[in-house]
């Protein structure tokens, strides 16, 4: 099998060491290229190619922002994503299931392509942007863009970092005044001060645990929305207490909205509003076109 390998050299578990081991491992049995990234927007350009040139398996020892766009570049061809941990969260990694080590994620792999193990699943996209496991319009693209610009500090003490910003953005960072009118599959939602669409749940980890925000989101399934009708203490503290658990009370609150398999949505702000998606911050927008598209890539399954 022809598989390549991207590998972000700035991630904050990628080391020479597990580099070269995940390397051997990979080219045991595989015709096995290497290729690196270190700037925006080339992760999805070298996939593409890969696809195009008709590689197997596109492997990504990165985070989250360089797998979501290794995905962005293979979604809709034959050619399979396959994750391997090497930022501080990796939410999609271990969501499907992917070891948090990348040694052992990469024993993984070469089992699961021994059985070929593959999974053909939807994915969201957002002004053509794709995402795998959620779309943060709002305050959380607020944290991110803060969190983001500390990248030093980031790769050393990263979820002690988005705990500081969530705080300190809510206080200081972020127009709270700020709202957004959506429609879900041509229903009119009530106004919204922050919205998260989701592919998966998890929503992130917080360290070892995951919060879950929606717990009607799936791979099997389409969108999940969760809406905030504002920012207010009242609303955010539940919200974040039931994350820490299943989710249960974030669905009974008063103040926060979800619908389920969503296939396509918009959200228009009342001014210009900061977005993201599987945590890569994408800046100012006044406008969103959000839809669900079906079996459009192919993962390798743990």
């Amino acid at each position: 099998m022809r598989v390549l390998l991207i590998v972000n050299t700035t991630a904050s578990a990628v080391t020479a060491r597990r580099r070269v081991r995940i390397q051997r491992a990979l080219g045991a049995d595989h015709r096995l290229e290497v290729t690196e990234t270190s700037r925006r927007g080339h992760a999805a350009r070298i996939a593409r190619g890969a696809a195009y040139d008709g590689v197997d398996v596109v492997a990504v020892l990165a985070g989250d922002g360089t797998l979501n766009e290794a995905a962005d570049g293979l979604a809709g061809t034959r050619t399979a994503l396959a994750p391997l941990p090497g930022g501080s969260t990796n939410v999609f990694a271990r969501t499907i299931g992917v070891s948090a080590d990348p040694v052992e994620a990469t024993n993984q792999l070469v089992h699961s392509l021994e059985r070929r193990s593959f999974l053909r699943i939807g994915i969201g996209v957002a002004n053509g942007r794709r995402f795998l496991f959620h779309l943060g319009v709002g305050f959380d693209a607020a944290v991110i863009h803060q969190v983001e610009r500390r990248s030093t500090f980031k790769r050393h003490a990263a979820h002690p970092l988005f705990i500081f910003y969530a705080f300190n953005t809510w206080f200081r960072h972020y127009d709270r005044s700020i709202r957004f009118d959506i429609k879900a599959d041509d229903e009119d939602l009530a106004t919204g001060a922050y919205v998260v669409v989701s592919n998966t749940s998890p929503y992130t980890y917080l360290g070892s645990r995951p919060l879950i925000i929606n717990p009607h989101a799936g791979l099997d399934r389409a969108l999940a929305i969760t809406m905030f009708r504002d920012l207010s203490i009242g609303a955010l503290i539940p919200a974040t207490i039931s994350a820490l658990g299943q989710g249960r009370i974030t669905e009974r609150h008063p103040r926060i909205e979800m619908r389920s398999d969503v296939t396509r949505l918009t959200i228009a702000g009342d001014q210009e509003f900061p977005w993201q998606v599987d945590g890569d911050y994408l800046g100012l927008v006044s406008h969103l076109d959000v839809h669900y598209e079906p079996e459009a890539l192919t993962i390798v399954l743990p």
